[in-house]
C-alpha cells in the first residue's frame, strides 16, 4: 500500500485528491510541519527537500506533487486518470500536468512579489500570458482533455483553487470559476477538503 506523507494547507492537497480519485487504499502519514517534522533525518531520507508531499511505494520514494500525480496515474491505470502510452492525448496530458509547476507557480510568485522578469528569459513567459493560455484552454471544457477528467485536472484544479479561491492571488475569470466549481463537485475533492479541514 502506498504511503502519502502530507500536511494540511500545503501542496499535499493535490496528492491527497489524486489518491482519493484512484479509489485505491493508501496510508496517509501526517507530517507535523509546525513542529519541524519535515526536517527529521528519517523524513529527509524520503524527501531531501524537507517538503510535503512525498510518496513511498514499496522501495520507491518520490516528491513533487505533479510528479506524484503522474506516477500514481500510471500505477493505477484502471482509474483512467491518464491517457495510456501511444494515445495521442497523452502529449497534451503531460503538457498540462507540468504546466502547473513550470508556469502557474512561477507566475503566481511573479504576481505576488511584483517581480520584474523579462518574458524573453523567464521559462514561463509572463504571468498574463500563462493565465491567458489557461483561460483559453478552459473555455472549451469541461476538462483540459475535453470530456475526460485526468490527473492534469487534479494538478491544475488544485493550483487554480489555491491561487484564485483560497488566497486570491490571481484574479478570477469566468472560465476559472466554472472549472473550479466542477472540481469542487467531485466527491474525491470534497473528501480531500474534509480531510484537510479536519
Amino acid at each position: 500500500m502506498m504511503k502519502l506523507y502530507w500536511a494540511p494547507r500545503t501542496r499535499s492537497f493535490t496528492t491527497v485528491w489524486m489518491m482519493e480519485e484512484t479509489g485505491e487504499p493508501y496510508e496517509r502519514v501526517l507530517v507535523d510541519t509546525s513542529a519541524g517534522a519535515q526536517k527529521a533525518p528519517e523524513y529527509l531520507a524520503i524527501n531531501p527537500m524537507g517538503k510535503v508531499p512525498a510518496l513511498q511505494d514499496g522501495e520507491a520514494t518520490m516528491a513533487e506533487a505533479a510528479a506524484i500525480c503522474a506516477y500514481v496515474a500510471d500505477r493505477y491505470p484502471q482509474a483512467k486518470l491518464a491517457p495510456p502510452l501511444g494515445d495521442p492525448r497523452r502529449a497534451k496530458y503531460l503538457y498540462w500536468l507540468f504546466f502547473a509547476p513550470s508556469c502557474i507557480e512561477p507566475a503566481i510568485i511573479q504576481i505576488f512579489t511584483k517581480l520584474e522578469v523579462p518574458s524573453s528569459t523567464a521559462g514561463w513567459g509572463d504571468a498574463t500570458q500563462v493565465f491567458d493560455v489557461l483561460d483559453k484552454a478552459l473555455e472549451k471544457g469541461p476538462w483540459l482533455l475535453g470530456d475526460t477528467f485526468t490527473a492534469c485536472d487534479v494538478v491544475i484544479g488544485s493550483s487554480l483553487n489555491y491561487a484564485v479561491r483560497l488566497f486570491k492571488m490571481v484574479p478570477a475569470r469566468p472560465s476559472f470559476d466554472r472549472y473550479i466549481d466542477r472540481c469542487e463537485q467531485r466527491p474525491a475533492f470534497q473528501r480531500t477538503t474534509a480531510l484537510a479541514n479536519g
